[in-house]
């Protein structure tokens, strides 16, 4: 059989195939531009435009919702910031229906009677979810500039003394700084999340914040002049994600961000594998949200195009979701219909969008660990995971995708912290309140996971080898997720009767 011999259905099939792995490789394509962006640019450090002769006052905001485990801790590391005690105050934004609040707030009334200026604000009403504690800080905060760590997070002393001088330039509105991971060794899963975060921040942010795009505040670790968020429009909650859309409201305004990924935040990554889903979801559908909400309006500003052009990959880069779950469901009938063809160059056609797509983010993340200090076999060992649980997310942030797309509305749902460090701590999987509940991503999940366990089958037998890495690793990412998913659940389940 020949090329002359396809049906209109098969060759529909194969642009279809052939048009959404020109697309992944473009958003793919596009990780090789942003790490030679950061190559240029990394050697551009922010510098303070002078210090101030006296220290302005700042607020340190702490929202939390129903974070018993790590309250204390959060609470106790931010009063041992180091900074003058007349112009410090510090707001525990609480929003809990736990024991959370007793936690908190003897937690407070001890570091009241040590000389700290610091109150509880609780809220039985949740309106705005995180947005809207922010906003009901600010009514009674003191601070000219407004500092924000989530509770999984523990504040370093000198934290203000690293970010706070940036602010002699009028111009400065944020001040971001780097996540650290404290539990990074703890599984497979807080290795992988690890990388996947340096790459955001050592990569993203630093080849776009010092080239002169747009990067984002990412709701914790950083530092606004509480004058920018006022110019801004305020916290806004029409999207999941009020820090990404504060960010670009503010930087459409002129109000320049800097990034400084020298200084670290240490903080926890989610344990277990139902909570790490929740968190990217609400993290996908925000940024898709918050692309709907302010795109038309960066295109039709007059901003410089390259920066409307990476604004718009990075707030539709989950698009691509969307995209490779198209491309999971059709691919193997693509290898069959290929190869039925007898055509040799057809088998090839996963070897450009492999080069542009799969390969472009693993160099992606090599380049942040190697950028990290990590040693060259240890940036390799885990590129493999780190690529499968990127592929096994796709069903989850998919469904946060469409959400966003169709304009369904759901509330911000926390990601649990444990208090979890070491990899012996075993007592989070028996707080189970605080697990994510069930839902049917994971059953898709496994379904697909036998699909392509048939598709690595069907490319080895069918010869097609330049898809072979692909069926492998989206067969691996979709079995750890769904397995890992399920399993978590059962135990919660069993421990619940």
């Amino acid at each position: 059989m020949t090329a002359l011999d396809i049906t209109p259905f098969e060759f529909a099939f194969l642009v279809l195939y052939g048009t959404l792995l020109v697309l992944l490789s473009i958003y793919g394509g596009h990780r090789y531009y942003l790490a030679w962006l950061y190559k240029r640019h990394k050697q551009n450090p922010w510098i303070p435009k002078s210090t101030f002769e006296a220290l302005p006052r700042v607020t340190v905001q702490l929202p939390m919702y129903n974070e018993m485990f790590v309250a204390e801790r959060l609470i106790d590391a931010t009063c041992g910031i180091r900074y003058p005690r007349d112009r410090f105050q510090v707001q525990v934004l609480d929003d809990s229906t736990d024991g959370t609040t007793e936690i908190a707030q003897r937690c407070v009334d001890k570091w009241k009677a040590a000389g700290i200026d610091i109150e509880l604000i609780h809220r039985i009403d949740r309106s705005g979810f995180k947005a809207g504690a922010l906003a009901k800080g600010l009514d009674t905060s003191t601070g000219e500039f407004v500092a924000v760590f989530d509770a999984d997070f523990v504040p370093q002393p000198d934290f203000f003394e690293r970010t706070i001088q940036f602010f002699t330039d009028a111009r400065i509105g944020m001040v971001q700084v780097r996540w650290d991971h404290l539990n990074r060794d703890f599984n497979l899963l807080t290795r992988a999340q690890s990388v996947m975060l340096d790459g955001h921040f050592i990569i993203e942010h630093t080849a776009r914040n010092r080239s002169g795009r747009f990067f984002n505040f990412n709701g914790t670790a950083g530092v606004w002049r509480r004058a920018t968020i006022e110019d801004a429009g305020g916290w806004q909650h029409d999207t999941l994600t009020e820090d990404l859309d504060l960010s670009y409201r503010s930087q459409i305004n002129g109000w320049q961000f800097v990034f400084l990924p020298d200084v670290l935040a240490p903080a926890e990554v989610p344990v277990e594998m139902n909570s790490f889903k929740s968190q990217q979801h609400r993290w996908a559908k925000g940024s898709i949200q918050t692309a709907r909400k302010l795109l038309p309006r960066i295109w039709n500003s007059k901003l410089p195009f390259a920066t409307k052009a990476e604004s718009f990959f990075h707030l539709t880069n989950n698009l691509a979701y969307l995209l490779m779950v198209v491309l999971c469901l059709i691919m193997p009938v693509s290898i069959a219909i290929r190869y039925k063809l007898q055509v040799p160059w057809l088998m090839w056609l996963d070897l450009p969008a492999f080069l542009l797509s799969t390969l472009s983010i693993g160099y992606f993340y090599y380049v942040c660990q190697r950028e990290a200090g990590v040693s060259r076999f240890d940036a390799l060992k885990y590129l493999p995971v780190v690529l499968s649980v990127g592929i096994g997310m796709c069903i989850n942030n998919t469904k946060a995708v469409i959400e966003a797309l169709i304009g369904h509305q759901s509330g911000f749902t926390r990601t649990p912290k444990y208090g979890v460090v070491k990899s012996t701590d075993s007592s989070w999987k028996t707080r189970t309140a605080y697990h994510r509940r069930y839902d049917w991503t994971p059953v898709v999940e496994l379904a697909l996971a036998l699909w392509f366990t048939y598709a690595v089958y069907a490319s080895i037998e069918y010869g097609a080898w330049m898809a072979f890495p692909f069926m492998l690793m989206f067969q691996f990412g979709f079995t750890y997720m769904s397995v890992m998913s399920l399993w978590q659940t059962k135990q919660r389940l069993a421990q619940e009767i």
